[in-house]
Formats: structure tokens, sequence, C-alpha cells
């Protein structure tokens, strides 16, 4: 009984701790730009378009997919309207990837029938950008 309680206190630290530490990046990416991850962005040159002057950060949508109700905050937007194309970036903290993967994939699909929704003749991308080693995945 007592390694159980042991146990399920130190999973809810290690919750805990991925959550803020999520929040704390979260944070910190909202107001970054080109120059404040130009050290990350060089190991990763396909980063640096998502971090120009105009890009979006915690974009509000929401709208029904089917009969679901959808909010969520997109981290990360770019609206070309020039190319009619839009990028999507979703950061996550998770060091396994493989974790949450299935909900991920499930969220960014649902950000682009929102947004499709919105600009139906945009060319969508949507990618994770895993914070723990600064690498982009293209969903």
């Amino acid at each position: 009984m007592t390694n159980k309680i042991a146990e399920l206190i130190q999973s809810r630290r290690a919750q805990r701790h991925a959550t803020d530490t999520g929040t704390r990046v979260h944070a910190k990416l909202q107001h970054a730009t080109r120059d404040t991850i130009a050290p990350y962005i060089k190991n990763c040159p396909r980063l640096e378009k998502y971090f120009i002057p105009n890009a979006r950060t915690e974009v509000p949508i929401a709208g029904f997919i089917g009969d679901k109700f959808i909010s969520r905050r997109i981290d990360r937007m770019i609206v070309d309207n020039d190319t009619k194309k839009i990028l999507i970036l979703d950061y996550k903290t998770d060091i396994n990837r493989n974790t949450h993967r299935p909900k991920y994939i499930c969220q960014l699909r649902e950000y682009r029938k929102l947004i499709q929704m919105i600009y139906p003749d945009f060319d969508i991308e949507t990618s994770i950008l895993w914070t723990h080693d600064w690498t982009l995945e293209k969903i």
C-alpha cells in the first residue's frame, strides 16, 4: 500500500512538472522571433518560416466538426495570402514523442478542418515542434 501511494505521488509530481514546463515553454515561444530562437534554428532552418514578424500566436479557433464542438488555441499560425498557404505549428514538450501521438495528430487534424472552413481555398500545412530537441515534424 505504501509503495502504491508513493508511486501515485511521484506520478502526480511528474505530471505537474510536465505541465509547468509546457506552460513556460509556450509562454516563451509566444513572443519568440527569428532573433531570439536563432541558436535553435541553425540546426533546423525549416523553423525560421514560423517565426516571421507577422506570425500569429495563440490563435483562438472554435467550431463544429460534425456534431462535436471544438474550441482550441493554435500555438503559431502564418497566413500567406499571396501563395494561399497557411502554416500551423504546435509546440510539444514531451520527450517521448509516441506517448500522446494519436491525440496530437487528432488535434492537428481538427485545426486543419476548422481553419479550412475559414480559408476554403488555402493549402494548410500542420507541424509539431518538439521543444526538447527542437525538431520539426510535419503532420
